[in-house]
């Protein structure tokens, strides 16, 4: 089973108008694409953590709004957008958990840039050249760095879907750089010394490719809980 975190919105549906946790079914596809079970996270106490983290096989973090500025000790840009507040708290419980219990994690744009945040560092709260416009996956193409996990997997140039004007700026302690844009932008970091914990800029729930899932899968191996093989 792969624990998959979500939006906690005010979403409207039938008759009803209600605070809702949401995922876009994307991430659902890409998780039973790549042969295992999706389950989701929604934002809850973060006493939570290391309990729901101890009965899944993996951990995706998944993309969203901003993380706050003051997570990481800065002043709030007039550009970043509305905080989310529960969903900082959790994601950043379940971050710390799945690292302290080496469970395989996957940090998707906005899960990469908290997964950096936890490690102690801290974000550009905005670039340009990464957001095409609001609503649109824009596409360019991403390098993984030699002998890195993300090379292990990715081990030749591809194009990846992108939707983000932050980024990370001085990087978490214990992590590495294993993707740069063009630009020299960090488009993915990972955490050398345990089974599995990758962060992508990108968004790979808008593709086809499962490497990355499958590479998550493969990490939960013999050590799955819920029966990932």
């Amino acid at each position: 089973m792969v624990g998959v975190t979500t939006y906690r919105e005010r979403a409207r549906w039938g008759v009803w108008e209600l605070d809702a946790a949401l995922l876009p079914q994307a991430y659902v596809r890409l998780v039973t694409d790549a042969g295992a079970a999706a389950v989701l996270l929604p934002p809850q106490p973060g006493a939570a953590a290391d309990e729901v983290v101890r009965r899944l096989d993996a951990v995706i973090v998944a993309g969203g709004p901003d993380v706050a500025p003051g997570l990481y000790g800065a002043a709030r840009d007039p550009r970043t957008g509305p905080e989310a507040p529960a969903r900082d708290a959790w994601e950043s419980a379940l971050l710390t958990a799945a690292l302290r219990a080496d469970r395989p994690l996957l940090g998707v744009c906005r899960g990469m840039q908290l997964l950096n945040v936890v490690r102690g560092g801290t974000l550009a709260q905005h670039i340009e050249g990464h957001l095409d416009a609001p609503g649109v996956f824009g596409t360019h193409e991403i390098a993984a760095t030699p002998g890195t996990l993300l090379a292990s997997l990715l081990p030749d140039p591809v194009a990846v879907p992108t939707h983000h004007h932050q980024a990370v700026d001085r990087l978490g302690g214990g992590l590495t750089v294993s993707a740069r844009a063009a630009d020299g932008t960090v488009e993915a970091v990972e955490a050398p010394g345990v089974r599995f914990a990758l962060g992508v800029q990108w968004h790979p729930e808008q593709d086809t490719d499962l490497r990355l899932v499958r590479g998550l899968l493969a990490a939960a191996g013999d050590g799955a809980v819920g029966g990932v093989t």
